[in-house]
């Protein structure tokens, strides 16, 4: 009982005691896994290329302090979720802040965010088998395969049940980088690596936004906590992940870039020659179907609460237990979801510049500015000191910045992609292997 009304009526899974399906049953290291396996998947597949774009000492600073920004921000939105136990996402944080209105305008943005990271996943899948098998068959075909291994492994209702395939997911990424860091330095210093950068403000910009991506994981945290044994916790969780992806994406980002110079191309995995290239997509497989796999479960998450939760806070027994109607609605969901990111992967068919587009719409609010606006609802006018106040505002205006900014220099990106004639049509059969 908290405040006189019991905080089970407000928690999203309500009383769990006599629930077939237990949604609270992860402890904080494996939301920590959780987190790590969404987050540094295709994040560190850019940043090698960013640090070609920007100069090793640019790379650095952005690398350190926007993961220090990330840090604050997603404390911040744990804060938020425990003061209200009832938010389970984005919508319904949009509820607290601004009634129906912006339930739906951020819900929606969550879901489409979700859907186009899963749509990356599959992109990048079809790219992995491409290279692979030397384009041994339609790329169509192979994003077939990755979208309906996703979805496959999308059907467990829990993310606990989930937590264990991140274990494999990170021991894949961490295995596929090392044979890329072993391959380029092989090959040996290719030269032109630059200390500083001389970029116009489009291409320059569009390397930040794929700095940014790399710490999107964001978008997914309060369908972690709701999901933890011990919300408060959460901390924990989070600084585990934010010590380790900074530091992966440092050790990567400068050992890469250090040899593979000038020629350095995203996916960080196309640094090395031929065979290790092929192997370290073999490898990488795994975190790219897993880390694809979790992003599409918060999604169908999402939709399902939506869904079996009632306005007064309690929960439909479709949603705690086995029944025909709530198992048929939640493989629906997972279904549409991995359709809609097949689509996206076969007209979208580029890499950087699709994190470019979704990490300009959608991670500039979710993992900076939407903070922000979360610290200022948390402490209310009179209670606010001075310093954090312009720190957070600043955060702000940030996400404000950087998807406007953003966006510019992505579709900017894009419009000189298709005047070259550099990306396939919509469906190709082509080969999309990195050579």
């Amino acid at each position: 009982m908290e405040n006189g009304v019991k905080t089970n009526e407000f928690d999203v899974y309500g009383d769990e005691d006599t629930a077939d399906i237990k949604y609270r049953t992860m402890h904080w290291w494996k939301a920590a896994a959780l987190m790590l396996a969404e987050t540094v998947s295709l994040g560190i597949l850019s940043v090698p290329s960013v640090f070609n774009a920007l100069g090793m000492v640019a790379g650095c600073i952005l690398v350190i302090s926007l993961g220090t920004i990330a840090t604050a921000t997603g404390y911040t939105m744990g804060q938020f979720k425990l003061r209200y136990p009832h938010v389970h996402n984005m919508a319904d944080a949009g509820m607290v802040l601004g009634g129906p209105v912006w339930r739906e305008i951020l819900g929606t943005a969550q879901v489409v965010f979700l859907i186009f990271i899963c749509g990356s996943h599959v992109l990048t899948g079809l790219i992995a088998f491409d290279t692979i098998t030397n384009g041994a068959s339609c790329s169509v075909v192979w994003a077939v395969i990755t979208a309906l291994v996703c979805f496959l492994l999308t059907i467990p209702r829990t993310l606990n049940g989930i937590s264990y395939l991140s274990v494999a997911s990170f021991i894949s990424i961490m295995a596929a980088v090392l044979i890329t860091m072993i391959g380029v330095g092989q090959i040996g210093h290719q030269g032109g690596v630059g200390v500083t950068s001389h970029l116009n403000f489009a291409n320059g910009f569009l390397a930040v936004t794929d700095i940014i991506f790399a710490y999107a994981g964001h978008v997914a945290f309060l369908t972690f906590i709701s999901e933890m044994r011990d919300p408060r916790d959460f901390p924990k969780a989070l600084y585990a992940l934010q010590i380790a992806d900074t530091t992966l994406y440092l050790i990567v980002g400068v050992v890469v870039y250090a040899f593979a110079g000038a020629g350095t191309v995203s996916p960080a995995l196309g640094n090395t020659g031929h065979v290790l290239r092929r192997v370290a997509y073999g490898v990488a497989l795994p975190t790219i179907v897993v880390a694809g796999v979790i992003n599409g479960h918060v999604c169908a998450k999402l939709a399902f609460v939506r869904v079996f939760r009632m306005d007064d806070g309690s929960v439909s027994r479709h949603m705690s237990s086995h029944t025909r109607t709530g198992w048929v609605t939640w493989i629906g969901i997972c279904a549409g979801i991995w359709a809609l990111a097949f689509v996206i992967a076969e007209v979208i068919p580029f890499f950087n510049d699709l994190l470019g587009v979704i990490s300009a719409l959608f991670a500039s609010w979710f993992t900076y500015g939407i903070s922000g606006i979360f610290w200022f609802h948390l402490h209310p006018r009179g209670s606010r000191p001075r310093a954090q106040a312009v720190f957070w505002g600043a955060i702000v205006l940030a996400g404000a910045f950087i998807m406007v900014a953003g966006l510019y220099s992505s579709i900017y990106s894009i419009v000189e992609g298709y005047r070259s004639g550099s990306f396939p049509s919509p469906f190709s059969c082509v080969n999309r292997a990195l050579a």
